[in-house]
């Protein structure tokens, strides 16, 4: 039978406690398990980790390092990143109530904990800023994408929110900023079948069923730009940045699409003009109808000034 995490560690300013079940090996302690098995952290790191009473054993009592390594327990440690950048913008909360977290997130500030992110991240803010552990992303926008995300608060009603989606039942709408194209039958529908590209860091479409499908249409044009409402009708990884795209339609401050930046010459002045506008859906506990909309709003002549080279 497996043991239960009944004696997980408290979060700390919203970070929670990773676990690592210890296998059986010939480290002869602590410090020199920790640091073969992480070896992107190192050895000075995981020392100072088990000095500051960072990591715990599965009864919640700090280890030192120099204890003897036991096989065939949990080991709990808080993970961070010594050299995280702060970024300088800030979530609000749309709605809230015992089942859900409804959050408006700012560009550039990652979701969930990842690489070089963890405390600077809109789960690890909402947690501390709510007290709540159990906070839970129900889906997950880009890093670059500014708007709604869902958080469930609750593990015993997770599973119906996540059916929302999964079940399409969420109605999602974004916005976008783009250059106009006079000559396409407006609105439209790009239905394609996307799949992994080369680099991990993109997406492509190729020949075959499709597999995601956007309503596109244009609700403001001037000066070669246009303001777009995107209807995603599935949740394909990068979908509406490829489905632009694949138009001749890029949208404005895309560092992946159509190519990639390279790494750390993201503009905080330019962000990604997309923005997660709306979420529509009928509460699967209540049954009441619900629909939030995000409080920030994407500008044709801003994004002019920001974007002087676009058409």
């Amino acid at each position: 039978m497996s043991r239960s995490h009944k004696n997980r560690p408290a979060a700390r300013a919203g970070v929670g406690a990773s676990c690592v079940h210890t296998p059986a090996g010939p480290w002869r302690c602590w410090l020199d398990f920790l640091a073969q098995r992480f070896p992107a952290v190192s050895r000075a790191q995981w020392e100072q980790r088990l000095q500051a009473q960072e990591v715990l054993d599965e009864n919640g009592t700090p280890v030192a390092g120099d204890a003897r390594y036991v096989a065939a327990t949990r080991l709990y440690y808080f993970r961070k990143v010594d050299d995280e950048v702060p970024i300088d913008c800030q979530e609000s909360i749309v709605w809230e109530d015992e089942h859900l977290v409804i959050a408006d997130k700012p560009h550039f500030l990652p979701v969930i904990p990842s690489g070089k992110y963890v405390r600077e991240t809109l789960l690890v803010r909402l947690k501390d800023r709510l007290q709540s552990e159990t906070l839970v992303p129900v889906h997950r926008i880009d890093r670059d994408t500014a708007g709604l995300v869902m958080f469930s608060r609750h593990p015993a009603s997770r599973g119906v929110y996540h059916a929302l989606f999964r079940e399409r039942q969420m109605h999602k709408v974004y916005h976008g900023i783009a250059a106009w194209n006079p000559d396409l039958d407006w609105p439209l529908c790009r239905s394609s079948r996307m799949v992994a590209a080369a680099h991990f860091m993109q997406q492509t479409e190729e020949p075959g069923e499709p597999n995601a499908v956007t309503w596109i249409r244009p609700l403001e044009v001037a000066h070669g730009l246009a303001l777009y409402e995107l209807k995603p009708l599935s949740g394909q990884r990068h979908q509406l940045r490829v489905h632009m795209n694949a138009l001749g339609l890029p949208l404005l401050g895309d560092g992946i699409y159509p190519r990639l930046t390279p790494e750390g010459s993201q503009d905080f002045s330019r962000p990604l003009q997309l923005l997660a506008k709306s979420l529509r859906f009928t509460d699967p506990l209540s049954g009441v109808e619900r629909q939030f909309d995000s409080a920030q709003r994407l500008d044709l002549r801003q994004a002019l000034q920001r974007f002087p080279r676009a058409p």
